[in-house]
């Protein structure tokens, strides 16, 4: 059995929650630079080995996996040192925020021959994975367009003082999800075209960046997309809308998932309409904490999918490139923002020296 080491226990707690349920990977080591976090943690799991140094963790020879949890701004440094360690690696999203570091790590990995898969939760929730399902067993035909968002009343986070600093952007935060949603599906998007603003909300807390935003996206075979976030204001009932959603709609049918809601509804090429609700039973499962704070049934599936990939020898996606490819996306949006200008992925990749973005299709799914 493979074993895992995780780094980060703010957001790692789903993931430490993850490893002790799943029968297919062994917890071996939880790190966080916070020693009282670690004790907590240790006592919430009945997790005692623990470290507030990475540099044990990565020494540690009966690690097989190291998965990170950290600040945006550490990831390409932690994946690096994991690399260099001989190490597998499972690092949240977004992956990296600077695509400086991109060609260096995909020289390293290259080098290494370890695996590196980017922890996109949202494709492993159920009403995604059943889409996914669908649309891979031609259920709505071929796809002619996409539409996905992410909605929350997220005041509190106005509440934090470091939601207030010019690093944070809800745009890599919030849209991340949606954004892969499209990319998972339009691979290959060539220019996007993006407005935004601070909400009234915004503003008077003194926020520094766009929390309402709106995008529009154009793919090389001709195919259009959109996306849009907004989260500093009221929502709908769930009854009504939900949180976060990807609408499909293709030439036979259309399908939309939705998330926390375990929702999913379906016009098939027959004309058939279903909608589709999940119980307490998995609800329980995806979420396991209190209320929704951290959703560790996600992680659970694509760290098992993730050991499924090493010992069979395929490759998990979104990997390493993928994941980079969703970065030079979000960074030609956030350039969109500051424009007003369509910008192309092209320029962005050649900035950086990067070969073309474009996602893969698995050849093996997620299970």
């Amino acid at each position: 059995m493979l074993t895992i080491g995780i780094l980060g226990l703010g957001e790692g707690s789903s993931t430490v929650s993850a490893a002790i349920q799943s029968e297919k990977v062994k917890l071996k080591m939880i790190c966080d630079r916070d020693i009282d976090l670690c004790r907590k943690r240790a006592d919430e799991f009945k997790a005692y080995d623990y470290t507030t140094k990475y540099q044990e963790m990565l020494e540690d020879k009966g690690i097989d996996i190291i998965a990170i949890y950290t600040p945006d701004h550490l990831h390409a440094e932690h994946v690096k040192q994991a690399l260099l360690h001989d190490k597998h690696v499972i690092c949240t999203k977004p992956f990296i925020d600077n695509l400086a570091d991109a060609a260096g790590l995909i020289e390293l990995q290259k080098k290494t021959g370890k695996k590196v898969f980017v922890g996109q939760s949202s494709r492993f929730f159920e009403p995604f994975k059943k889409q996914r399902m669908d649309f891979e067993e031609g259920v709505i035909g071929e796809l002619m367009t996409i539409e996905s968002y992410y909605h929350a009343d997220h005041r509190w986070f106005l509440e934090k003082k470091w939601a207030l600093e010019p690093s944070f952007k809800w745009l890599y935060g919030g849209l991340s999800h949606p954004v892969d949603f499209i990319r998972w599906y339009l691979p290959n998007i060539e220019e996007v075209m993006g407005y935004g603003m601070i909400s009234q909300n915004g503003k008077a807390a003194g926020l520094k960046n766009e929390d309402t935003m709106h995008f529009i996206f154009s793919a090389a075979d001709g195919r259009v997309a959109r996306v849009s976030g907004a989260y500093t204001g009221p929502v709908q009932p769930t009854g009504r809308d939900s949180g976060m959603s990807c609408i499909l709609r293709g030439t036979l049918g259309a399908s939309q998932a939705d998330y926390h809601e375990l929702r999913y509804a379906v016009t098939t090429a027959t004309g058939e309409h279903k909608m589709i609700t999940w119980g307490d039973k998995e609800l329980n499962y995806y979420f396991r904490f209190e209320g929704q704070k951290h959703h560790a049934g996600e992680y659970q599936n694509y760290i098992e999918y993730f050991v499924d990939s090493i010992e069979q020898d395929f490759t998990a996606y979104p990997d390493l490139k993928e994941g980079i490819g969703t970065i030079a996306l979000l960074q030609a949006m956030d350039e969109s923002l500051s424009t007003r200008k369509p910008v192309k992925m092209k320029d962005i990749l050649d900035r950086y020296g990067l070969p073309g973005a474009s996602a893969h299709v698995p050849t093996k799914e997620v299970c």
